[in-house]
Parts: C-alpha cells; sequence; structure tokens
C-alpha cells in the first residue's frame, strides 16, 4: 500500500503545477486553460508629451471566443481596468471589427484565434528623462464555447521615459496589425428609418468604397452590419442589403431597445470575402458609422427637459411622483415607521404648535435629504455608464443585509429590549424624542425603507425622470419626497387633526409594541431576498449577526444603571462587537455573493419560463401571445401582486386556456437585459407587467403596477 504521506505530497505536486507554470510567467503575461493574455506596448522607451499604443493580447484556443463591445444576444466584454502614475493617461479601447457567432438560435459578436485591443497612452511632457512608469491593467472578459467561463488576470509592465524614444520591433508589427483590423471612421450620412415592422438602416456612400465603385464593394462582398450597443437590432435575424444608386438600406429587424426614428446609425459594417460554404470570408473592409454621434441609440430619443414623445411634461411628471410619494405612506414598508412618528407626537401633546411644526419640518428635512442623496447617487453611476432605476441599491446584498440589520434592530427597540437616548436614535426612541434630530432621522428611515415598494403613479415619473438631465432628476426625487412627508407635516401642522386622534394612554405603550412585529417580518422578508442573492448559506450568517444584535442589545440595556468609566467602557466593548459582528457578516456575505447565481428557470409543474431577449422575439415572430412580468424578490409591491393574482390558480388556469406563454424576469441582482426592456417602456424600477397579444406585429400592452385578478384578466383576454 502506497503511505498516505506520499499520495498527499503527489496531490499536493499536481495541485501546484499548474500554479508553478503561471508564477514562471513573466508579470505582463497571464494564461488560462482557453486564453493567453498578454500586455504589449510599441515601444521600448517612450519620450515626454509622446503617445504610444498598448495592445492587451488574447491568443483563443480553437472553438473559444471573446466579446466585442456589443457582446450580441449573450456575454460581456472585456474589461481593462487601468493604475497609472499621475499624469499618464489611458484612452478607450479600440476594438477591431467583430466576427458573428451562432449557437442554437443565439447570435454573439466577438474574437476567436487571436485579437489585439489596442488603448492609446499619453505620456506627460513634464515626464523626467531617466524615470520609469509602472503600468498595472486589471483585466476580465468571458471566454465561451457551449458554456461560457468568467476569467480575469492583473497585467503589469514598466515603460521607461528616455530622452528619444525607441520602437519594439517585435510588438510594433503585433501593434501595427491590429490597427489595420481597427475599423475607419467615416462621416456617411446615415440614419434609421421604421417601416413594417423593419428597422432600416440608410447609408449614402460615397462615389468609391476600400478603392471601388460603390456597386462594386456591395456586389464583391458579404456584407454584415454589427450595432454599436446592445438591443438596437436583432442580432441573430437575417440582414439584407440594397444598393439604389449611392444610398444603401440595410434591413434588420429591431431589437429590444430600437433607435428612434431619424437617429443615426451607429456600429460597424464590414465587407468580407464572399465565402462558397457561407461561412466566414476574411475581413477586407471595415468602416464605424456615427462615431462621433451622440444621440442615444434608445427605443425612444432622450427627451427634452420640457417633454417627451409620450407627451410626459416636468409638470406632469412632478405632479405623479408628488401623487406617488403620498402613496406610499400606507406601504408595507412605510406605514409602520410613520405610525411610530405619530405616536411619538402623541405622547408630547404638551409641545407647542410651533415646536409640533418643526417636529414636521425636520422629518421632512431628513426625507428630502434622503432623497436627494439617493438622485446624486443615480446621477453619478448614470454617468459611469450603468443602467440603474429606483430601489437599485437593493440590488446590493450589503444594503439588503444592512438594512435588514438595522430594521431587526428597530423592532427590538420597539419590543422595549433596550432604549437608545442618543440624539440620533432609532426606532421608538427616535420617534418619542422630543428633540428635532429624531425627526430628521425618522425620515431618513422611512426614505430608506420605503424604495423597496413603487406605488401608483411612481413609474412613469420616474422613468422620466432617469432620461432627464441631473437637475430634472433632482426635481422629481424631492416632489416624491414632498408627498412622502405630507401626511406626518399634516398631523404636525394641523391642530384640528389632533382633536380626532386618540387621547394618549397604555394604550399607545401596548401598539408600539406591536408596531415592532411587522419590523420583524420585514427582517425576515429581506433574509429571504438575501438569500436570493448570495444562496441559502446567506441566512445562517444574516440569523447569527441578527442573534449577537440582539444580545449586545440586551446587554447595553443592563448598562443603563451603571455609572461613570465602567458604563463608558462596557459600552465601548459593546460598540466593538456590533462593529465587529457586521463586519464579519458583510465579509462572509461578500464571499457568498461572489459565487455567480443562476437565474430561476421555469421548469416542471411551473407556468413560466426565464426572460431573455431570444425568447421574446422568437414567440412574438411566431405570433403567439406573451405576458411579461419583470419582478425582483426585494421588490414588495412585485409579491403583493404574485401573491394577489399571479399565483392564484385561476391565473393559471387563464395561461392555458388562452395559449399564453408567461416569461418571467428576476431584477433582484442587476440584468442589463432587464434594464433595457425597462427602459424602452419608460420605467425606472419593477414592478412591470406587459402582454403582448396574438400576430407579429403586435404591441405590448402595459398593465398597472397595481394588479388585481380581475385586470389581468381583462387584459389577457382582450388579446
Amino acid at each position: 500500500m502506497v503511505p498516505v504521506s506520499v499520495r498527499w505530497i503527489g496531490a499536493v505536486a499536481l495541485t501546484l503545477a499548474p500554479l508553478c507554470a503561471a508564477a514562471q510567467l513573466p508579470p505582463d503575461s497571464a494564461r488560462t486553460e482557453q486564453v493567453a493574455v498578454r500586455l504589449i506596448s510599441d515601444h521600448a522607451t517612450v519620450a515626454p508629451g509622446q503617445t504610444v499604443y498598448l495592445g492587451l493580447e488574447q491568443k483563443i484556443i480553437p472553438h473559444w471566443h471573446t466579446y466585442w463591445k456589443n457582446p450580441g444576444d449573450s456575454g460581456t466584454s472585456t474589461r481593462i481596468a487601468w493604475t497609472l502614475p499621475a499624469g499618464v493617461t489611458a484612452g478607450e479601447i479600440l476594438w477591431p471589427a467583430p466576427s458573428r457567432f451562432d449557437i442554437g438560435p443565439i447570435s454573439n459578436y466577438g474574437y476567436s484565434d487571436q485579437v489585439v485591443l489596442l488603448t492609446k497612452l499619453t505620456i506627460p511632457a513634464s515626464q523626467a528623462v531617466g524615470s520609469d512608469i509602472p503600468l498595472e491593467a486589471k483585466t476580465s472578459w468571458l471566454v465561451c464555447e457551449e458554456s461560457c467561463i468568467p476569467q480575469d488576470a492583473t497585467l503589469r509592465t514598466t515603460l521607461t521615459v528616455a530622452a528619444t524614444a525607441s520602437v519594439d520591433s517585435e510588438h510594433k508589427a503585433i501593434i501595427d496589425a491590429a490597427l489595420g483590423k481597427i475599423p475607419q471612421a467615416v462621416d456617411w450620412k446615415a440614419a434609421y428609418q421604421r417601416q413594417d415592422g423593419k428597422l432600416l438602416a440608410r447609408l449614402t456612400l460615397p462615389a468609391d468604397v476600400g478603392a471601388m465603385s460603390a456597386t462594386a464593394f456591395v456586389q464583391r462582398h458579404t456584407l454584415r452590419f454589427y450595432p454599436a450597443e446592445w438591443g438596437m437590432a436583432a442580432h441573430n435575424a437575417a440582414q439584407t442589403f440594397k444598393l439604389e444608386g449611392q444610398q444603401l438600406t440595410i434591413a434588420l429587424s429591431p431589437g429590444e431597445t430600437p433607435p428612434a426614428e431619424g437617429s443615426p446609425v451607429r456600429g460597424v459594417l464590414v465587407a468580407e470575402e464572399k465565402s462558397s460554404s457561407g461561412g466566414h470570408g476574411a475581413i477586407v473592409h471595415a468602416v464605424e458609422l456615427g462615431a462621433g454621434a451622440l444621440a442615444p441609440p434608445a427605443a425612444k430619443a432622450a427627451p427634452a427637459p420640457a417633454g417627451n414623445e409620450d407627451g410626459m411634461t416636468l409638470a406632469r411628471a412632478l405632479l405623479l411622483a408628488f401623487a406617488g410619494g403620498i402613496v406610499l405612506n400606507l406601504m408595507p414598508c412605510v406605514f409602520p415607521v410613520l405610525s411610530i412618528k405619530a405616536l411619538g407626537l402623541l405622547k408630547h401633546s404638551d409641545l407647542s404648535g410651533a415646536q409640533k411644526r418643526m417636529q414636521g419640518v425636520a422629518y421632512t428635512a431628513g426625507v428630502l435629504a434622503s432623497f436627494s442623496l439617493l438622485a446624486l447617487a443615480l446621477i453619478v453611476i448614470k454617468s459611469l455608464g450603468a443602467q440603474v432605476g429606483w430601489g437599485f441599491q437593493f440590488q446590493s446584498p450589503y444594503f439588503v443585509l444592512g438594512v435588514a440589520y438595522l430594521i431587526f434592530v428597530v423592532g427590538l427597540s420597539l419590543s422595549g429590549v433596550f432604549a437608545l437616548a442618543g440624539p440620533a436614535n432609532l426606532g421608538a426612541g427616535l420617534a418619542e424624542r422630543q428633540g428635532y434630530s429624531g425627526s430628521f432621522f425618522t425620515g431618513v428611515l422611512a426614505t430608506i425603507v420605503a424604495t423597496p415598494c413603487t406605488a401608483p403613479f411612481m413609474g412613469a415619473a420616474l422613468g422620466f425622470a432617469l432620461t432627464q438631465p441631473p437637475l430634472v432628476l433632482w426635481l422629481v426625487f424631492l416632489s416624491l419626497g414632498l408627498g412622502l412627508a405630507l401626511p406626518y407635516m399634516l398631523v404636525s401642522a394641523w391642530p384640528a387633526l389632533h382633536r380626532v386622534l386618540p387621547k394618549p394612554g397604555l394604550w399607545m405603550e401596548r401598539l408600539k409594541q406591536a408596531l415592532a412585529f411587522p419590523m420583524y417580518a420585514a427582517a425576515v422578508w429581506l433574509v429571504w431576498v438575501l438569500a436570493q442573492q448570495a444562496g441559502v448559506n446567506s441566512v445562517p450568517v444574516a440569523l447569527g449577526g441578527m442573534t449577537v444584535l440582539a444580545l449586545i442589545a440586551w446587554l447595553f440595556d443592563s448598562t443603563r444603571n451603571t455609572s461613570g468609566r465602567a458604563r463608558l467602557a462596557a459600552n465601548g466593548v459593546l460598540l466593538a462587537g456590533m462593529l465587529i459582528t457586521v463586519g464579519i457578516s458583510f465579509q462572509a456575505v461578500g464571499v457568498l455573493a461572489a459565487v455567480p447565481a443562476q437565474l430561476a428557470q421555469g421548469g416542471a409543474g411551473q407556468e413560466w419560463e426565464a426572460y431573455s431577449p431570444p425568447r421574446l422575439a422568437e414567440l412574438r415572430q411566431q405570433g403567439k401571445p406573451v405576458f411579461v412580468n419583470l419582478t425582483a424578490a426585494w421588490c414588495i409591491t412585485c409579491l403583493v401582486n404574485e401573491k394577489v393574482a399571479l399565483s392564484q390558480p385561476a391565473f393559471k388556469a387563464l395561461l392555458r386556456e388562452e395559449g399564453i406563454t408567461y416569461l418571467k424576469g428576476d431584477w433582484t441582482n442587476q440584468d442589463a437585459r432587464i434594464s433595457a426592456l425597462l427602459k424602452e417602456y419608460g420605467r425606472s424600477g419593477v414592478p412591470l407587467y406587459l402582454f403582448y397579444p396574438s400576430g407579429t406585429g403586435s404591441e405590448a400592452q402595459v398593465l398597472p403596477q397595481i394588479l388585481t385578478h380581475d385586470i389581468v384578466s381583462s387584459a389577457l383576454r382582450s388579446k
């Protein structure tokens, strides 16, 4: 028998072998089983003020591919995050013309075999001769065959600054070849038109293209058009090209977010050698259309602040947001918080009218400050190119866990486990304080717990706001906040309402304790949301953290009768324990959330399928009726609608009777495909319910955000 120690050593050696091989690679290179990457420069030394090219070279094994900037139906593009010395700047990735990869009904855009992604690097004129410029590129890419593997590598190289630059001949040859594959930017007149359900890209060609006439250019090559952004056109649909004089018309099938009529064409037109096999030939010529175009390729052109093509004006958006904010007070996530604060007013009936009004002002200030911060976060994230919407912060498992802990602690306070007397206390102590800080932070808490809810009127207003300049977005969010703050403002400012309310008494303490249970229920719900994001193993992490926090709260209350340094030391230890508990929980959830989650798929016994743009396009092309439900685990309105209307036997029977396919899109974690569909219909967040009647050219009917069985039945029977 082979000794255990020998087998153990052999296993370790086999495990470490690939790591040792990787360790032998220079810092500018990395290798996975499918892709070898390398960071190269066309210069061995650089001069102050010079611009040079850096290249990320990918060598891909046969049958696998990485992705272009628009990956097509699935996938994600290669990303490079640079760490550079002060004054040194790197430009955007220069993308070579892509190829198309068809896997069943899915069409992707990307690269096989070898590709070099170029970036311009500019050296400041003040860079000292003889100095070194360390460069670090954190790269990530997705490589796919029939399965896909996300991969990443951190590559490092150093450029030396000299009085006279010198070329690296080997790398320059590679980079020059890559430059030749970059599509040539052209200023051809090109715009989109809609006709008979088709998306037409009309281009006016110059007299000669690629050293030949326009007619010869079209006749001698296989043309392919690659839209610059996802969703502009259906990636897997056939393209037809027709030349009339100098005008080339490309007939496309509209995608999930087709461009508006008259908007400029943006993308790459590729001419390939005609292949007798019908496959891909060598790329002969590639041009980039609309490289400088500013118009967004959205389903609807970005509206001016005054209004848009749906008739939405700033005044109407402000009114709808205000009404939506009022309705938010009735939502299960907000009502307990508002009740807590109202109880505080009743308890302190000895306050003067002016003091009560100032309580309302402080509460409103907390709400408006929170909505302003939320608007600022949206503005910053949108400016970085991400698609976000209402409730976006609940797509972060850290935020979900943090709010779960906060609401749980509020419930403990309401139950009398502990009482806070500090200026920024929460829950019952926060609501009962005469100080204005308590009212302010209650407004903050109300805003936090309101964000997973969507009330009627809000969807259209927020969808409009997210397409507008920052000032308009901020005004709409302020209007929403004013609506949320209005009921408490009225109670605090209108003495006549105080006479209608019951007199203070023991019932208030009982009601306060009863209101703890909606808080516990909300915390349980948030733990369930966390499980959807970070997996079932995150549940014991969250519950364990809550148990420790409850113990800390109880110990904190037990120190109230202690005085002097002993109490201060005890509270310091408890505070440290709380921070350590929260920190460990966050770290554990971060590790669990990093494991790629699979979207729920419909299966046996389920009436729905997972939403995907290709599946929706396929069903619409077949003329079948389709019901689309965009939802999220953290969206309370969505869950109520599921319970009331979409999980009832009558709804399931209706789907079967009418032959309707039910697609469900899960936005619990960020999903660009769902964000694009929300954007197409002018919505900033979930829920969104769409019904496509029978027929290939049918337009979607948008259902209300609050559903009943009768509403759904009426819509689905209208096909």
